[in-house]
């Protein structure tokens, strides 16, 4: 049975416009690139426009507990999003941009996740790909022969032969190289890769863009099975990953010389602003940990868990990386996942700070009560600590969400999804948001710090060393 192999030869840059659950939430996504005049060269930026999948509408606390569920199934798999002909990329995702792709150009929806490694489009062979969406975006099926750049990628070219790790078996000269993913959940999902062009607008200066393209490898998915249905309730065309593996853009980025291999984001809970940016953030300074080496995802080594001033007592190998354990950090998750052993000392000691506090469990998992005063007066900030001494502090106001009438709490026990979870921690963003996160994969560290994300960044670029200031948009 193939495993996937989902490879990018990537666009060449960009800035990005999210929205929130909470209110309009701009994202800026950055890159540095580099395009020849004559003999020399320029580094430019670009810029994508974001969205947020439960833009204008607050999602209850089952609908984002069923987006993590399917999400998770994906992490376990070790592929967190579906792959070629999903019609269905948004039921573990979060944010989509626009981009377009091929000539003459065409328009695509792709949702945007730090936790998926590739590229991918449904194509015009998927009769099962949904043709509406629930997100008000009209969807395209991409067709190859119908873009003068359009090319497909051959089982004798360099790329299919690296992204198999050498030749598949069936697959030789002028064929089409070919992919497949069979996920966790049973489904599964095949097509295969072409190269076309992909436009976006590109920085040519403060708060101004021009058109901009480059060549992209991407996946072109053509069937589908099992769960990955034909519904267009909040369907997407595509994905674009920025995950750890060597076939993500920030990986293809790196190694084509254009960007160091790094990027942050910064989450606006408050006000639904963010930036989201690819290169060497000089400001803030931001403090690191070190990624867990061999791990597949974002892994890191928490150390302790802090409610208010007490430390709880956990045993010592509750965070101990490895197989279906430790701890993730995945900004396409929306709550955070705790083993019960976590959990219970926790919930118990967010209770415990309001005497005859009605607590009643909603919907048979959902911790909740009544409470009409402040809730960052009334409960305890939750500190996490990692690795090098870095801690992550999250709010009442960020771990609270209301319900009806209720307040629910948002951290949720891994064991009570499934035993293949139970000790897995995931951290999602209600521990994210009002922080700038950096993703460092030249020195294999991650790091965040406190920061207003409606407020600006500063980027180098690496090449010619001036620094650029990144805003939200607005």
């Amino acid at each position: 049975m193939a495993s996937t192999t989902t490879t990018m030869a990537i666009m060449d840059i960009a800035t990005l416009t999210l929205r929130s659950s909470f209110g309009s939430f701009a994202l800026l996504f950055l890159l540095l690139i580099s395009t020849k005049v004559t003999t020399s060269v320029a580094l430019n930026n670009a810029f994508l426009s974001v969205k947020y999948k439960y833009a204008g509408r607050e999602p209850s606390l089952s609908a984002l507990k069923a987006h993590d569920t399917q999400r998770t199934l994906r992490i376990l798999a070790g592929v967190d999003l579906p792959l070629g002909g999903s019609g269905r990329p948004d039921a573990v995702g979060l944010y989509y941009a626009e981009i377009g792709i091929g000539t003459p150009t065409k328009d695509y929806y792709v949702q945007v996740d730090t936790g998926s490694d590739i590229m991918w489009v449904n194509c015009i062979q998927c009769k099962d790909c949904p043709q509406k969406s629930s997100l008000g975006i009209d969807l395209t099926l991409y067709d190859v022969k119908q873009s003068s750049t359009g090319k497909l990628v051959t089982c004798n070219q360099e790329f299919c032969l690296e992204v198999n790790d050498g030749p598949l078996s069936g697959c030789a000269g002028n064929m089409s190289c070919p992919y497949l993913q069979i996920y966790g959940d049973g489904s599964s999902t095949a097509g295969y890769f072409v190269k076309d062009v992909v436009f976006y607008d590109r920085v040519s200066g403060d708060l101004q863009t021009t058109s901009a393209n480059g060549s992209v490898i991407f996946g072109c998915g053509a069937t589908q099975s099992g769960d990955l249905g034909s519904s267009g309730e909040g369907a997407l065309d595509g994905i674009l990953g920025f995950g750890k593996s060597n076939s993500s853009i920030i990986s293809q980025l790196a190694s084509s010389g254009k960007v160091k291999k790094m990027f942050a984001h910064c989450l606006d809970g408050k006000n639904g602003g963010g930036i989201f940016a690819i290169g060497r953030v000089v400001q803030p300074k931001v403090n690191m940990t070190p990624l867990v080496p061999n791990q597949p995802h974002y892994n890191v080594n928490m150390k302790a868990v802090q409610v208010g001033h007490t430390f709880l007592n956990l045993p010592t190998d509750v965070f101990e990386a490895g197989d279906r354990k430790g701890t993730i950090i995945d900004s396409g998750t929306t709550l955070a996942y705790l083993p019960d052993v976590v959990y219970e000392p926790l919930v118990s000691k967010i209770i415990s700070q309001q005497k005859d506090l009605n607590v009643q469990t909603v919907h048979g998992e959902y911790t909740c009560f009544q409470y009409s005063g402040s809730v960052d007066d009334g409960f305890p900030p939750v500190t996490l600590y990692f690795e090098n001494s870095l801690s992550l502090k999250v709010y009442p106001h960020d771990y609270l969400f209301p319900y009806e009438a209720f307040w629910c709490i948002g951290w949720q026990n891994s064991g009570m999804q499934s035993s293949d979870r139970k000790n897995l921690t995931l951290l999602g963003d209600l521990v994210l948001s009002n922080k700038l996160v950096l993703y460092d994969l030249e020195n294999q560290t991650i790091g965040w710090t406190e920061y207003n994300c409606s407020s600006s960044i500063k980027v180098q670029d690496e090449q010619s060393g001036t620094v650029h200031l990144v805003a939200p948009l607005v």
